[in-house]
């Protein structure tokens, strides 16, 4: 009893250690990749187009380099929830990321389990003593892969003796797939440890080394499979509580994706299979469906066989399923509208949701908080439009006006988040762009807050004005409104430039700034020679001066902006 109780406990020890050092490198394998993608992944994932097949095929690399479909999904759901990208888009990337995330078991073929090792430990050294940022990324990457190889193959040492144990054979022929109550029995284990470890490359690697170590059969690893693409999804549907209702609709895109391929799959699974089995044994001579590792000489030669089975499996049902969807991708975001409608109240776009698994991606993290900066800028251009329209245009409208000060309050909250989020993401191992990136999000975010500030006081001033029944002269209030639309074209210049990554010249937001001061100048300085020439109330020309102040603090914050963007130093003039 107490030697089968130490041998449990040695096989227990032996696949945790080697589940754990093969997450950890996953996840270093995953940071080495961004960080030497760069700033080209982030161009990426925010430029995918109308096109379908573009989207796919971004949503397949970016999950590829990042290692987990969890990841880029959540990702993509930080980035529709921002407005960033369109639901038919973000079905496309979907589609992509279930690819991609089968890039795992093509790696885990490569059979360099003993190498694992040494390629650890020389990727470790060079990452400690190399001092320049790129080269000791793709070690890390290096370092990871390392980890990968060594962790499975710990893993393979601590399940190998369950081969042996006679309970541990009958329970694994229970679950015989020659019946659907089998294979749903089988999917439904492979989505419960999936949620468990929340990595789906994570389960496949404990599932290739049982099979590996001829414990699991082919049909059944087969039927895991499937349940590993459900289970992956259930983290994304988590992180979209308390999102917006276009986060919401691209989660479920991700269930339905997978549900209904499952579903169809149920149906064509001895066939699929089938199938899976005969391409394999076209190429090793070798039928995965009817093999033993007993007749097998290098049971190494056995592990090879039933991986590639396993990757073939899981990607040509990922490559179906992507390609029976393709056609109906506008159809199947219609299909979810309907699901999810548009709500009566409007709702606030935060990111807080996100934190948790978004930081595990630090290079993607930054471009989901980039569109946050980037709806502040419209947040705050979108108030400039409705101040426009109260104090220049028209009587005072009262849900206009609460709607306005409602947008300050949401963007003073977007910023508090901004601020947490980029903090914890600056705090991961990073190269210097992207950390720098960082700093220019917190930098502008920042200003756009302050700009919001100042636009509810320009307000404020409008509606002192009303309350005490004073009115500005038409001359004064047509300088105003000048000044008005000159800094909303300044802020508006600034938020698309930074919006397409288009800066343009520090000396054309000089010139810009410098006519905006100008002009505020001549304003203050005519209306003080007015003041001298005749009465006029002093709580009028007070609130006069004020809406000046705060028109040029306005200016101000938004060159800081530009300033940011540009990577020049801000002034604080105020």
């Amino acid at each position: 009893m107490n030697h089968t109780f130490g041998q449990v406990l040695t096989m227990a020890m032996a696949v945790v250690g080697g589940l754990g050092i093969f997450m950890l490198g996953m996840k270093y394998m995953s940071e080495g990749m961004q960080a030497v993608a760069g700033n080209s992944l982030r161009r990426m994932i925010s430029m995918v187009t109308e096109n379908r097949l573009l989207a796919t095929g971004t949503g397949t690399t970016v999950t590829l380099l990042v290692q987990s479909s969890t990841i880029s999904t959540v990702i993509m759901v930080g980035l529709v929830n921002a407005g960033l990208m369109k639901l038919h888009q973000a079905v496309g990337f979907i589609m992509g990321a279930n690819i991609g995330t089968t890039i795992t078991g093509w790696v885990l073929i490569l059979q360099i389990g003993r190498y694992g090792l040494p390629i650890l430990g020389v990727a470790a050294l060079v990452y400690i003593f190399c001092k320049r940022d790129r080269l000791r990324f793709i070690a890390m990457a290096i370092m990871g892969l390392g980890m990968i190889f060594f962790g499975l193959e710990l893993m393979k040492e601590g399940v190998e003796p369950l081969r042996e144990m006679e309970q541990v054979r009958e329970l694994i022929q229970r679950l015989a797939v020659d019946n659907y109550a089998g294979i749903l029995l089988c999917i439904a284990l492979g989505c419960l440890l999936t949620f468990i470890v929340q990595s789906s490359s994570a389960a496949l690697a404990i599932l290739i080394a049982a099979a590996a170590t001829g414990l699991v059969p082919f049909p059944i690893a087969a039927a895991f499979i499937l349940g590993e693409n459900i289970g992956t999804t259930i983290t994304v549907l988590i992180a979209t509580l308390g999102a917006n209702r276009n986060a919401k609709r691209a989660a479920y895109a991700h269930v339905l994706f997978n549900v209904i391929g499952v579903s169809w799959m149920l149906l064509a699974f001895p066939f699929f299979v089938l199938g899976v089995a005969g391409a394999v044994e076209w190429v090793h001579g070798v039928d995965p469906m009817t093999m033993d590792i007993a007749d097998f000489e290098n049971p190494a030669q056995y592990g090879l066989v039933i991986t590639a089975a396993i990757a073939v499996m899981h990607t040509s049902f990922n490559i179906t399923n992507t390609l029976l969807f393709l056609p109906f991708v506008r159809s199947f975001a219609r299909l979810l509208e309907r699901v999810v409608p548009e709500p009566r109240a409007k709702e606030v776009a935060h990111l807080k949701h996100l934190d948790a698994k978004t930081v595990d991606a630090p290079g993607l993290a930054l471009e989901q908080s980039r569109g946050e900066v980037v709806q502040m800028g419209r947040g705050t251009v979108k108030m400039m439009d409705w101040i426009r329209q109260l104090a220049f245009n028209g009587p005072m409208d009262e849900q206009m006006v609460q709607k306005t000060m409602h947008r300050e309050e949401v963007l003073d909250n977007i910023e508090t988040e901004i601020v947490a989020f980029v903090t914890d993401v600056l705090d991961a191992n990073l190269p210097h762009s992207v950390a720098e990136e960082g700093r220019v999000q917190l930098r502008m975010a920042h200003e756009y807050e302050s700009i919001s500030d100042a636009l509810a006081s320009v307000l404020k001033c409008f509606l002192k004005l009303r309350e005490l029944k004073l009115e500005l002269s038409a001359a004064h209030l047509r300088e105003l409104r000048d000044l008005h639309d000159e800094v909303a074209t300044f802020l508006g210049k600034v938020t698309d430039a930074y919006d397409h990554r288009k800066v343009f010249s520090h000396r054309e937001a000089e010139t810009i700034s410098s006519d905006i001061t100008r002009q505020v100048k001549d304003s203050r300085e005519r209306y003080l020679q007015l003041m001298t020439d005749s009465q006029i109330d002093a709580r009028l020309s007070m609130t006069y001066t004020t809406l000046l102040t705060n028109y040029r603090r306005i200016k101000e914050h938004t060159l800081n902006a530009h300033e940011a963007m540009a990577g020049t130093k801000a002034h604080h003039r105020d």
